[in-house]
Formats: C-alpha cells, sequence, structure tokens
C-alpha cells in the first residue's frame, strides 16, 4: 500500500508516516480555501494550513487527480482556481466526521428518503473522503427486535406525523391511551421527540404543563392548523433530563434485602441489572444482595419467579407480597405432583 509521508519539523532531516486521516482533513481544507477565492497560490494555500509549499503543491494535485475540478495557471497572476467555481456544502466536514455520519446511519437507514440522502452526501464527497465513508456504511447494523423476535423500536405507525408537526411547529389532537387507562383525545403542542430504550416519545406542552407521550401508546394524530407556543428559551435536552431524572426516582424509590444462592447470580444480573447491588459472600455460599425499585411489591413479584434461590429479608412488605402469592398460587395449582 502507498504511504505518504511528511518532515518532522521537530527532527530535521527524518521523515514519519502521515496518517492518512490528517491528510483527508487537510484536503477538505484546501477545496474549501479554494472555493473562498477566485484564485489562489500554492505559497497562500501553505500559509493558510500551515504546512510547506511542496505539501500544498502536492495537496492540489491529489485534489485534481482525484476528479475535483481544480486547475493551475501559469505566468503572471498564475495560481490554482476551481473550473467554473464548482462548489461542495461539505463546509468544515472532516474525515472523522464523515465516517462518523456514515457509521450511524449506514445499513440502519430503513427509509427510502434517507438511503437516497446518504448516496447523494457520499457522492459529493472528496475522493480522499468517500472509502472510508463507504466503509463505514457498512460496518454497522441494528436489529429493532429483541431475542422473542419481538419489535422493540417500533414508535407506530403515526412517528412521521408527528415529527412533522414538531419540525412545521404545528398543534396536535392527540388520541392517547395511558397505562391502564381509556383512550383520551387531546390537544398538544409538539416541541421534540426522544429515542430512549427502543421506544419513541414525544415531548409536548399541554394545559396541564409540559408532559411526554409514548408514541406506541398514541392511537391518532390529527393536525389542527394552529400554531406550536413553544416556551421561552426551551431546550430539548435539558427538558428530557428533567422527565428522566423523575422517572429515575421513581424506579429507585425502595430497596429490597435479600440474599440468594450462587446459581441464581447471573439470572439477577440480567434480571435487574443497574438496580442490583451485590454485597458480601456469607459463610454458607450464598450473597447478600439489595434490589432497587418502585415499590417492596413491584420488587417481590419480580423475585418470585426464582422460587427458593432467594430469600427476602426485609422490608416486611415484600416478605408479606411473597408469602400472599405463594398462597394465591398454591390454592389454583395445589402440590406439586409427584416426580
Amino acid at each position: 500500500m502507498t504511504s505518504s509521508w511528511r518532515q518532522n519539523r521537530s527532527s530535521p532531516g527524518h521523515f514519519t508516516e502521515e496518517n492518512p486521516g490528517m491528510r483527508a482533513d487537510r484536503l477538505v481544507a484546501t477545496l474549501l480555501f479554494l472555493q473562498s477565492r477566485t484564485r489562489v497560490t500554492v505559497a497562500e494555500v501553505a500559509a493558510e494550513l500551515e504546512v510547506s509549499p511542496r505539501t500544498a503543491r502536492r495537496d492540489l494535485e491529489a485534489l485534481s487527480t482525484a476528479g475535483v475540478p481544480v486547475y493551475s495557471q501559469r505566468g503572471r497572476g498564475g495560481g490554482w482556481s476551481l473550473v467554473g467555481g464548482a462548489r461542495t456544502d461539505l463546509t468544515g466536514l472532516t474525515a472523522e466526521e464523515a465516517r462518523a455520519l456514515f457509521l450511524l446511519a449506514g445499513p440502519s437507514s430503513t427509509t427510502p428518503e434517507l438511503r437516497t440522502l446518504l448516496r447523494k452526501l457520499l457522492r459529493a464527497l472528496p475522493e480522499p473522503l468517500r472509502s472510508g465513508a463507504e466503509a463505514a456504511s457498512r460496518a454497522g447494523l441494528t436489529d429493532g427486535t429483541d431475542w422473542s423476535r419481538t419489535d422493540v423500536s417500533a414508535s407506530g405507525p403515526h412517528l412521521d406525523a408527528l415529527r412533522a408537526a414538531v419540525v412545521d411547529g404545528i398543534q396536535v389532537r392527540l388520541g392517547y391511551a395511558g397505562p391502564g387507562k381509556p383512550v383520551g383525545v387531546r390537544t398538544v403542542h409538539p416541541l421534540g421527540l426522544v429515542a430512549k430504550a427502543g421506544h419513541d416519545y414525544l415531548v409536548a406542552g399541554t394545559e396541564q404543563g409540559m408532559r411526554t407521550f409514548r408514541l406506541s401508546r398514541v392511537v391518532s394524530v390529527e393536525a389542527t392548523g394552529e400554531p406550536v407556543i413553544r416556551p421561552r428559551d426551551f431546550d430539548l435536552p435539558t427538558v428530557w433530563r428533567t422527565f428522566a431524572a423523575r422517572l429515575e426516582d421513581r424506579l429507585y424509590a425502595v430497596t429490597v434485602r435479600a440474599r440468594a444462592e450462587p446459581g441464581a447470580m447471573a439470572i439477577l444480573e440480567r434480571l435487574f441489572e443497574g438496580r442490583l447491588h451485590v454485597g458480601a459472600v456469607l459463610p454458607d455460599g450464598w450473597t447478600e444482595i439489595r434490589v432497587d425499585g418502585p415499590t417492596p411489591e413491584v420488587v417481590a413479584t419480580q423475585l418470585a419467579g426464582l422460587g427458593a434461590r432467594v430469600e427476602v429479608l426485609d422490608p416486611p412488605e415484600a416478605r408479606d407480597r411473597l408469602a400472599r402469592l405463594a398462597v394465591e398460587l398454591a390454592g389454583v395449582y395445589g402440590a406439586p405432583a409427584s416426580p
């Protein structure tokens, strides 16, 4: 593979291999500098990019070889120019930024509009950036289903309508079914959309103040034609962090203390993840654990599936919930059959 080399200024006479990403960024900067001037000289490019005249000339020739319409004119008043004032809209785009963009979108670009956009962007990239962007577009994949083949990223058929309402700033009549509640219709001011843990949420203003709506529970969207009233100094990341903090506070409202046998630890880690706190190993080989949750009863219900492999120690509400569950299940299923 052919490598580019540059002189190490701090150590005259020595040469080091040039980082391909650094040269790609410099080529883009050279192209943008050409766009800003009718004609430039090698000396001007060298001064602007803080490189040697030899490097500047080599970069200009590389752009021409790569198909960028750059040409040189010799003689007095000569220099380098773009044919016909050719331009690119990729102002400030670096090699790393181009790769990051295509890595993020890449194979996950399932909509025809996004795939078309990326194809246009790829064609617009200078040749030195194109191969890296193409490789990045093939480097990742997002699978929107869990291991039970359930779609965890679907937000229902109303995502496009709500996205348009947010962008256009139009109020909508939102049909929404909250958990355990019948469908209700309310007029809301769409302000932003947030993706979190496989689900999309609408942040909107309502008569009761700022609210969030999980899109999988939206049943209808009807634009009213009335403009959104946007709160002064509204900032979506800040508002979302406030909502998320409230939800996390509810998820970590109580702590249940228990002990678990060694074989149950892997299941507990998968079940509770960040809400599981592992303590000391006891003399009998079991492990002290603490589990955070919204209520003692909810945590106890989640632990019930592990049976006798986990013993809840406190609070009493959690132990009482497990005792009542045991009675209820015995009443339905009776004693187990003999092996």
